[in-house]
């Protein structure tokens, strides 16, 4: 079971450097952003990233939306000043690029600590070399900060000299080692980014391929592709109303001393209703942010 049944149904990247967007994400029904440091900002643009994300998240009205600052790596000239300065936005995580082992984890950690970061703030891990993959496993349980493992299939493909298909096999193996560690360590896991903005079709596809995969969400590039995300990640009400009758119908059962119940013909068991109870305890999630945001 995860930690936690929050929505990261669409997690959107956000350059730092561009303000007008820092503050169109107040209003954007992302579940998530990524208020990036990186690859989204030039190299003379990073200074002034680092005070706009900083300025941004500290004068809030984000909701209920999870904000996350992607840092420069720990190998340039900005990663160890982005740290020290992100520790204390008020961000829910810190999202680390080109992750490759454990220590890659502690080292941020140890930063974090030493700026006064609080014990809430997360750490997330981008997947996106062919040697992250091989240690997928001592990555996602490197320590409790450890909150989700992102794919970056666009870096990764660079690196596998693969394709981007439809179908995506070329990923295949890579996005299912991340799954299983994600999903021993008990954190999120969310699927990389669809490159081609015009293609809705392709993006619905790939979305759906995720969710059926077993990802949290999707990482998104463009506000337009929000919606698609959203809807294919969301419990559908079919999934929700299946998911009470059977919770209700196990919990007669068990009165009466049974551990099994028939269910519309379907055997009930206490492992369907523990996904069952993560299916409406997401639905519920989901509903009270878009309360929220209304």
């Amino acid at each position: 079971m995860l930690k936690t049944a929050r929505p990261r149904r669409s997690v959107l990247y956000m350059p730092g450097s561009n303000g007008r967007a820092l503050e169109k994400g107040r209003k954007l029904a992302a579940d998530g952003l990524i208020l990036d440091l990186e690859d989204a900002v030039a190299p003379d643009a990073k200074s002034l990233a680092r005070e706009q994300i900083r300025d941004a998240v500290k004068r809030g009205g984000y909701g209920k939306r999870e904000l996350i600052v992607r840092v420069n790596g720990l190998d340039t000239q900005w990663g160890r000043d982005d740290l020290a300065a992100a520790a204390t936005f008020g961000a829910d995580a810190i999202l680390l690029p080109k992750v490759e082992s454990a220590g890659a984890v502690h080292q941020a950690e140890t930063i974090l600590a030493a700026n006064g970061a609080p014990d809430t703030l997360a750490v997330w891990c981008m997947m996106e070399t062919p040697l992250g993959m091989l240690h997928a496993e001592e990555i996602a349980d490197a320590s409790a900060r450890v909150g989700a493992l992102v794919m970056g299939t666009s870096d990764l493909a660079k690196d596998l000299h693969c394709a981007h298909t439809r179908d995506r096999l070329p990923f295949i193996t890579s996005l299912g080692l991340c799954l299983l560690a994600a999903r021993a360590a008990g954190i999120a896991i969310l699927d990389g980014v669809h490159l081609d903005l015009n293609d809705d079709e392709g993006l619905e596809y790939a979305c759906r391929q995720g969710r059926e995969l077993g990802f949290d969400g999707k990482t998104l590039i463009h506000p337009k592709t929000i919606a698609l995300a959203n809807a294919a990640f969301a419990p559908s009400p079919e999934e929700v109303a299946w998911s009470k009758k059977i919770i209700a119908a196990h919990g007669d059962a068990a009165k009466q001393g049974k551990g099994i119940v028939v269910v519309d013909g379907r055997l009930i068991e206490n492992l369907h209703v523990l996904e069952a109870q993560r299916v409406v305890a997401l639905s519920d999630a989901i509903r009270e942010m878009e309360v929220a945001a209304a």
